[in-house]
């Protein structure tokens, strides 16, 4: 059984055992304790989700719970797949409350700001620190919903100054259902909304290995509501992507579309825009949102470890030795280290610096949408005087 360290509040767990029921025990039996105050969990979309979501349920206690599916897993010991792992929060070190949003279509300022407000009100009842200064949101989503934009800026709106990030939740790569967890059930075309105050230092980050390039493409006709270019530059938006990757169309793969992803530059910096997939008519499916006149910029990779481990490496020097990091990690970028055969050192540096998370089909940053970034927060040690 896990005991929570005075000093962190936080305990990880992870289980491959394929029957959801030995699965949720096996968790409860790693996070069980007196004080586990919220469970947040990422699994494989290949569990039963309704035997999972009820095993767990049973496991726990119905101790209060959030999570999503994913496509990988990030464990105590790396990278993974076909697994589930779970975050346990000590209710002496947190204060966390959870809101589900299921009409994503209709989700505006008007509805934002009473969650928010509801959400931090229920947080102040049971503060552990102050809650403006010492809190922050985890946002979940249905990655294929494409509603990401439009409901990240209106929480971001509503957030104020508390920092946010999160992931769109992942089917391991099958694209085709994607579920958010939340009041006991998965559910789709929805998003969860987590809101944690704790006494713990921590810092919400974002970090990337994509330098631009001197291309630029415009685009020229796009489907804003399918996420789909259908002209860049004028012409056929395959074509013109395939002639500045030096590929045929048919030879474009999502390990292309890794190694060579656009971006969109905003205030001198640049937020990756990764395609999804070729269609039938040359033109290009996007994860994130495109519309017609915005300039795309090509970018090329940077050693992915060399950026990982520097970003490791400063959330520690500002922060200390981290009980935990909770990331959200593209899935591209795992598919950029698995052609590299670079995936077991990676794992290496995660397993240092005590990562846990998921691979998402997008990343969330201060209601920012964007691809191929690890996002997510770091946490240092309970200071001395927070005994």
């Amino acid at each position: 059984m896990t005991t929570f360290q005075m000093n962190s509040g936080i305990a990880t767990a992870a289980s491959n055992q394929l029957n959801p029921c030995q699965a949720a025990w096996e968790l409860a039996q790693q996070l069980g304790h007196e004080h586990l105050g919220f469970v947040l969990f990422f699994c494989s979309a290949e569990y039963p989700l309704d035997g999972l979501a009820a095993a767990l349920g049973s496991a726990f206690n119905h101790v209060p719970m959030s999570g999503c599916t994913t496509a990988g897993e990030i464990t105590p010991q790396g990278y993974d797949r076909g697994s589930v792992v779970a975050i346990g929060f000590d209710r002496r070190v947190f204060a966390i409350e959870t809101a589900l949003i299921d009409d994503l279509d209709h989700f505006d300022l008007s509805r934002a700001q009473p969650l928010v407000d509801t959400l931090l009100e229920r947080c102040r009842q049971q503060a552990v620190a102050p809650v403006n200064e010492h809190s922050f949101a985890l946002t979940l989503l249905d990655g294929l919903s494409s509603r990401e934009e439009q409901v990240l800026a209106t929480l971001d709106a509503a957030l104020g100054r508390i920092p946010s990030f999160g992931g769109s939740a992942g089917d391991d790569n099958h694209l085709t259902h994607t579920h958010v967890y939340a009041e006991g059930s998965f559910h789709t075309r929805a998003a969860v909304v987590v809101m944690l105050n704790t006494r713990l230092p921590f810092e919400v980050f974002s970090t990337h290995h994509l330098e631009p390039l001197a291309h630029k493409l415009v685009v020229t006709e796009a489907d804003r509501d399918q996420r789909r270019v259908l002209e860049l530059n004028g012409l056929p938006a395959a074509e013109v992507y395939a002639a500045l990757v030096a590929c045929s169309v048919d030879a474009l793969s999502p390990s292309i579309f890794a190694q060579h992803p656009l971006a969109v530059c905003i205030g001198g910096q640049h937020y990756i825009r990764s395609i999804q997939r070729v269609n039938n008519d040359a033109s290009l499916t996007f994860y994130c949102a495109v519309e017609t006149g915005i300039v795309l910029t090509a970018m090329k990779p940077a050693p992915l470890l060399s950026d990982l481990d520097a970003m490791l490496q400063r959330v520690q020097q500002r922060l200390g030795a981290t009980p935990a990091i909770i990331g959200c990690d593209c899935f591209l970028r795992r598919m950029a280290l698995e052609s590299l055969q670079q995936l077991e050192q990676a794992s290496a540096l995660l397993r240092q610096a005590r990562v846990v998370g998921f691979n998402t089909y997008g990343e969330q940053h201060h209601g920012m949408h964007v691809n191929q970034t690890f996002t997510g927060v770091a946490f240092g040690a309970l200071p001395a005087s927070g005994g």
